[in-house]
C-alpha cells in the first residue's frame, strides 16, 4: 500500500498546495478563496512552530490559452507573462497571501522535469500510442464522457454542453499517447478504502469512488493538433496533455529531480487544495500517476465548493465574475479574509451578497470585536494612565473567561489546523469574543471605578487585565486570518515591546494565563474597524 502525506516518512514540512490557476483571464473571487484558506491554513501551522511549504501558482500552457493569446494578437507566453506579472501575483500580495514559492508551467524547472516523468514512464511501459475520439471541453481541457454532458438549449439547442462551462463541446479525433490508467482502478479503490479521509469532503470522496467503481479508461496524456505545451520528448509532433503538465507542478515545484534533499523533506503534500471541477484529476489521475512513478500520495485532497451569485457558479464565462478588490476596497482586506472562511462553510458551496458581507461586517467585526478593543483600551487609559494594572482579586467570573479562552484555543485548532473547518474555527474565537464582551457589561467597570477604595480599585484593576489578556488571546488566534488587524491589536495591547512579535506567538500556547504582564502600556491606537461608508455604485 502507498504511503500518503499525513504519513510524510522522512519529510519534515507541512506542506500545502492550491491548484495552480489558468491564465486565460484575470483572478475573480473563486480563485481568492481557495488561495486565501491555503495561506490560513499554512500560517496556522507556521504559528504552531511547524516548518511549512506553501505552494501556489499558474497552469500556462493548452488550447485554450493558445486561443485566448491568438484573440488578443499576442503570443501565448506573452499573454501569460503578462497576466502572471500584472494581475495574479499582485492579487496575492494585496490578499496578504504568505507563499514560499510560486510556479509557472512555462518554467524550466518545471517543463524539464516533466519531460523527464513522463519519458520513464514510457521507459517502464505505462505509456503507449493509440488514437482517440470523443467530445473534448477546451474550458475544461478534458475529454468528457458522453454521460457528462447536458443538452443545450436556445441558441445551442441540439447540441451537447459541458455542465460547467455551458457551451458546446467539440468532437476531436487524434492520435495520442496513452497511459494505462485503466490498470490502476483496483488499486485505487483499495488506497481510498485504506484511507477514508484521503478524499474531502465524504461527498466528494462517494463521487470519485463511484466513477472508479464503474471502470476506468486508459487516459491520452498528449495532443498533436497544437503545439502549445511541453513536447512529448520521444515524439516532438506532440505535446504532454496540459493536465498531465499542471499537476506534476506538485512535485517539480519542491525539486523532484533536481534538489533530492528538498524533495525528500517536502513531498508529498499534506494537503491539496481545489476546486471540486477537478476533483477526478487530483483523486484519480494523480496519485495513479504516483503509484506508477513509485513516490508517495499525498495527505488529503480538499474540495471546496463554488462561490454563488444569484444562484450561478462564480466565473468570468457566466458573468458573475468579481473581482476581490471591489470588496477588499470597501471593506478592508482583513475583513474579506475573514468574511468567506466564516460565512461559508469549506468544503459546501456558498452563496455571497454584498448585503451579507456588510451585516457580518456591522455586527461581528466592527460592534463585537472592533468595540471590544477600543473600550478595554479606553478603559484602561481613563483609570490607570495607559499602565495595564495587575489583576490581585480574580473571582469565579475570572475563571470562566479564562477557561473560555482555553476551550477557544482548543476548539479553533483542531478545527482549523486538523480538520479545515475554517468556519467552526472562527466561530469558536468569536464565541469567546461575546463571552469577554457578556463579561464586561456583567462587571460594569465603569461603575466599579467610583468606589475608590483599595477593595474596588483592585476589582477594577482585575476586570480591566481579564479583558485586556482574553484580547492578546485572540490577537494570537486571528492572526493567521486577519493579520494587520491582529497587529494593531498586539501593539494596542503593548504586546510587541512586553512579548516579542505576534508571528512567534504559537496558537497552542494562546489560552495560557497571565501572559500579558502589568505595566505593559496600552493604547486606544486607530479603530479595528472603521464604519462603512455607503456601497459603491
Amino acid at each position: 500500500m502507498a504511503a500518503t502525506g499525513s504519513e510524510k516518512q522522512g519529510a519534515t514540512a507541512y506542506y500545502v498546495s492550491t491548484p495552480i490557476y489558468y491564465v486565460n483571464d484575470a483572478p475573480h473571487l473563486g480563485h481568492a478563496y481557495t488561495t486565501v484558506a491555503g495561506d490560513v491554513l499554512t500560517r496556522w501551522h507556521r504559528q504552531r512552530g511547524e516548518k511549512v511549504w506553501y505552494l501556489t501558482g499558474t497552469d500556462e500552457h493548452g488550447q485554450k490559452i493558445m486561443r485566448t493569446a491568438e484573440a488578443n494578437n499576442v503570443t501565448p507566453q506573452a499573454w501569460c507573462d503578462k497576466l502572471v506579472e500584472e494581475a495574479w501575483k499582485p492579487l496575492w500580495e494585496h490578499l496578504n497571501i504568505a507563499n514560499d514559492d510560486f510556479i509557472r508551467t512555462t518554467e524550466k524547472r518545471h517543463t524539464d522535469r516533466v519531460q523527464e516523468f513522463v519519458q520513464d514512464l514510457y521507459d517502464k511501459g505505462e505509456i503507449y500510442k493509440g488514437g482517440y475520439e470523443g467530445p473534448y471541453c477546451v474550458g475544461c481541457e478534458e475529454y468528457k464522457l458522453p454521460g457528462d454532458l447536458i443538452d443545450g438549449e436556445g441558441e445551442f439547442a441540439g447540441q451537447k454542453l459541458c455542465p460547467i462551462h455551458k457551451k458546446p463541446v467539440e468532437l476531436l479525433k487524434e492520435e495520442n499517447y496513452f497511459f494505462k490508467l485503466s490498470e490502476y482502478g483496483p488499486k485505487l479503490l483499495e488506497f481510498y478504502a485504506a484511507n477514508p479521509g484521503f478524499i474531502q469532503p465524504e461527498s466528494a470522496r462517494n463521487e470519485v469512488v463511484n466513477f472508479v467503481e464503474q471502470g476506468l479508461q486508459d487516459l491520452s496524456i498528449s495532443r498533436s493538433t497544437f503545439d502549445w505545451g511541453v513536447p512529448v520528448p520521444w515524439d516532438d509532433k506532440h505535446v504532454i496533455y496540459v493536465w498531465i503538465d499542471a499537476l506534476l507542478n506538485y512535485a517539480t515545484a519542491v525539486g523532484y529531480g533536481a534538489n533530492q534533499e528538498k524533495f525528500d523533506g517536502t513531498f508529498p503534500a499534506n494537503v491539496h487544495l481545489i476546486g471540486k471541477d477537478i476533483l477526478r484529476f487530483h483523486s484519480v489521475i494523480w496519485p495513479a500517476m504516483l503509484m506508477a512513478q513509485g513516490l508517495p500520495l499525498p495527505g488529503k485532497v480538499v474540495a471546496n465548493g463554488w462561490l454563488m451569485v444569484g444562484g450561478e457558479k462564480m466565473s468570468k464565462s457566466n458573468l458573475t465574475g468579481i473581482k476581490p478588490q471591489d470588496l477588499t476596497s470597501h471593506f478592508g482586506v482583513d475583513a474579506y479574509r475573514w468574511y468567506f472562511l466564516r460565512a461559508i462553510a469549506y468544503g459546501s458551496d456558498g452563496s455571497f451578497s454584498w448585503e451579507d458581507f456588510s451585516a457580518r461586517y456591522t455586527s461581528e467585526l466592527a460592534n463585537d470585536y472592533g468595540n471590544l478593543a477600543s473600550r478595554v483600551a479606553a478603559m484602561v487609559g481613563k483609570y490607570f494612565g495607559g499602565a495595564l494594572p495587575e489583576a490581585t482579586a480574580a473571582g469565579d467570573a475570572e475563571r470562566a473567561v479564562q477557561e473560555g479562552l482555553a476551550e477557544a484555543v482548543a476548539t479553533a485548532d483542531r478545527k482549523v489546523g486538523e480538520e479545515l473547518d475554517f468556519q467552526s474555527g472562527i466561530l469558536a474565537v468569536f464565541d469567546f469574543v461575546k463571552q469577554v464582551n457578556g463579561y464586561i457589561t456583567e462587571q460594569e467597570p465603569w461603575k466599579v471605578a467610583k468606589d475608590t477604595s483599595p477593595e474596588g480599585q483592585a476589582r477594577l484593576a482585575t476586570v480591566l487585565y481579564t479583558a485586556a489578556e482574553s484580547l492578546r488571546g485572540v490577537a494570537v488566534l486571528l492572526n493567521p486570518v486577519m493579520p494587520e488587524t491582529s497587529q494593531k491589536l498586539w501593539e494596542s495591547l503593548g504586546a510587541e515591546e512586553s512579548l516579542g512579535a505576534l508571528a512567534d506567538q504559537k496558537v497552542q500556547d494562546a489560552g495560557a494565563w497571565g501572559v500579558l504582564p502589568a505595566g505593559a502600556t496600552v493604547t486606544k491606537g486607530a479603530v479595528l474597524f472603521p464604519r462603512l461608508e455607503e456601497k459603491p455604485a
